[in-house]
């Protein structure tokens, strides 16, 4: 990469750090985005999912597939704590998770196939998300038409999980889907000194949890990958009072659309079975809020091949280690077209590069930056030159 696109591309990065924006509210961002892609000559439409950009370029050399290529642009709402000269500027708000280099690296890309687009037959969809982060904003362009005449869709994310400039990259699933539960558990309540007299509601939550522990250690093929995790539990006021409510929320995960939908099932069954057995009721509700992120073989392959010639084949990982059981909505687009979506490390030890994604600390290594440029410029290349 020359030194000047180098420059812009991790100024761009800085720039989009110093003023994150929060789902669905990345109106800066989008004006960026819509301007940087009409000078580039793509056709450029805003305002999909509310702040979505979505660019199309149609390639010089003649008729062949439509790709979709797509980064996501939303911060959170966490307060910064790095250390660099370029913090956020919007209190309480960050990007802690890379989607200012994604967008950043995005820009570039695009750039590069808009100077070739001479070279290359078909047609180029840039899509620049809102609201990745737990907002749905994948599946409100999915709803809104994006995908359209898609042939193919390629993305990634920058990731701590793997040292800068290493690309992670396997077929299958790469990430898991992501759900989120609530349960009320409803007893008696009454003085903590005549327990005879109430249905202890903390009581028969604490069952709940430790029975679900079971869904996946005897309910989930070892050959499977699921998480069922509680994180808060909420009951009671007083040291001497027995409470009458408790209520427990977590996190469900898998790796497959099957395991998905059987989830929420096992679930609700073990706490009717608790409820029942210790003369308590209950509500639950549950939001699958994304599926699994599924790569197609085929286009893995593609990023593979692409990240081998960038990075050398010692510097590629395909083995399941690279998964994880966190979640991404890009599958959204891949539960309905082929596609893949990959890893590109960002982490330095000797810079304090770190900090896993959404904490205060979260920091890439910029080095990274220009390899996933040029992994995801390849990636598209071949894939616009021999298909899926």
């Amino acid at each position: 990469m020359a030194t000047a696109e180098t420059e812009l591309l991790i100024r761009t990065r800085r720039d989009l750090h110093r003023h994150p924006e929060l789902g669905f509210q990345e109106h800066r961002t989008a004006g960026i985005v819509a301007e940087r892609l009409r000078a580039a000559g793509y056709e450029v439409t805003t305002g999909i999912a509310e702040t979505g950009v979505v660019g199309t370029l149609r390639g010089g050399a003649g008729d062949g597939p439509t790709l979709l290529l797509r980064a996501d642009m939303d911060a959170l709402p966490i307060v910064e704590e790095c250390g660099h000269d370029f913090v956020s500027t919007h209190a309480g708000v960050m990007h802690a998770c890379g989607h200012d280099a994604h967008v950043a690296i995005g820009l570039a890309v695009a750039e590069r196939l808009a100077a070739s687009r001479d070279r290359w037959a078909g047609t180029v969809k840039y899509v620049f998300q809102p609201a990745e982060e737990g907002g749905g904003g994948g599946r409100r362009m999915v709803d809104e038409g994006v995908l359209e005449g898609v042939d193919a869709a390629l993305g990634l994310h920058v990731w701590t999980g793997l040292p800068s400039g290493v690309v992670g990259v396997v077929p299958g699933p790469l990430m898991a889907s992501a759900a989120d539960f609530e349960i009320t558990v409803r007893g008696r309540g009454g003085h903590g000194a005549i327990p005879d007299e109430t249905v202890d509601a903390v009581l028969a939550a604490s069952q709940v949890v430790v029975a679900l522990q079971s869904v996946v250690s005897r309910g989930v093929s070892p050959l499977q990958s699921a998480v069922v995790s509680v994180g808060a539990f909420q009951a009671g006021e007083a040291f001497n009072v027995i409470a009458d409510t408790a209520r427990l929320r977590g996190t469900a995960r898998a790796f497959t659309p099957e395991l998905c939908d059987e989830l929420p099932r096992r679930i609700e069954r073990v706490v009717a079975g608790v409820c029942e057995a210790m003369g308590a009721s209950y509500d639950f509700h549950y939001d699958q809020n994304t599926p699994p992120t599924l790569n197609d073989p085929r286009a893995a392959e593609a990023v593979r091949a692409a990240a081998e010639e960038v990075v050398g084949r010692d510097r590629v990982r395909t083995d399941p280690d690279v998964r994880t059981m966190a979640a991404e909505d890009f599958g959204e687009f891949l539960l309905r077209v082929p596609g893949c979506y990959f890893f590109v490390g960002a982490r330095n030890e000797a810079r304090g590069q770190v900090h896993p994604h959404h904490s205060p600390r979260f920091d890439v290594c910029e080095d990274a930056l220009p390899v996933a440029v040029d992994v995801l410029e390849r990636a598209a290349l071949r894939v616009l030159r021999d298909g899926l």
